[in-house]
């Protein structure tokens, strides 16, 4: 999952995307109204925090264009004006939830888990493939009953070769979904997490690669 976080202040972006990313998101940020239109047009985002009061161009505008340009991400607007006026200006913009500042991170996250959930197909809260489970939920995994411990990276890879029920995903779409703007397209990483993932989920292998194409789950 990922997250574009709009906010101008550095101080609340770098706290909200570093705790986006030990919660498990890839997060981006971008601290003025042009810079983030122009990251979610490149990228596809499942949520956007939006702060209301940005620089260059204002929240309310982004959100406009972001929803006239049909975005497929959910719009979570951030502002210091929690008064009903303000909400339901900022719902009738299109905005999908709206949360006044100062709030607790564990009601943001919540609501950023809510709002990723509608991104997507509905899908069960337990994915399998063969005999390896993953508990979307509570985020765990186990092959054969077993418990398998996992990184971030290492889950959301697995995750997102699950979810595409045995089709090939490319180490782009990889990069893309479970990395952000800050991994380099030239990197091994993805390399180097699916080595891991392959020794902790054991044998017979389940990962597939296609050389050229990326990889796939198997099971047989």
């Amino acid at each position: 999952m990922r997250v574009l976080v709009a906010e101008d202040e550095d101080v609340m972006a770098d706290a909200l995307a570093r705790g986006l990313r030990r919660a498990g998101y890839a997060a981006d940020v971008a601290v003025d109204g042009g810079t983030a239109l122009e990251l979610a047009r490149l990228n596809r985002y499942d949520v956007v925090l939006l702060d209301r009061d940005l620089p260059v161009m204002h929240g309310d505008d982004v959100c406009r264009a972001l929803v006239a340009a049909g975005t497929p991400a959910r719009i979570l607007m951030l502002t210091a004006a929690g008064g009903l006026d303000q909400k339901v200006d900022g719902f009738a913009l299109g905005a999908d939830d709206y949360l006044a500042k100062p709030f607790a991170f564990a009601e943001l996250l919540a609501r950023v888990q809510a709002l990723a959930r509608r991104t997507t197909p509905a899908q069960p809260p337990v994915l399998a493939a063969g005999d390896v489970r993953v508990d979307v939920a509570r985020r765990t995994v186990t092959r054969a009953e077993e418990p398998v411990d996992l990184t971030l990276k290492e889950y959301g890879v697995l995750v997102e070769l699950v979810r595409s029920g045995g089709a090939i995903v490319s180490a782009e779409d990889l990069l893309e979904r479970v990395w952000d703007e800050n991994a380099d397209p030239f990197t091994n990483a993805v390399r180097v997490t699916m080595v891991g993932l392959r020794r902790k989920l054991g044998d017979p292998p389940v990962i597939e690669t296609l050389r050229g194409a990326g990889y796939r789950l198997v099971v047989r």
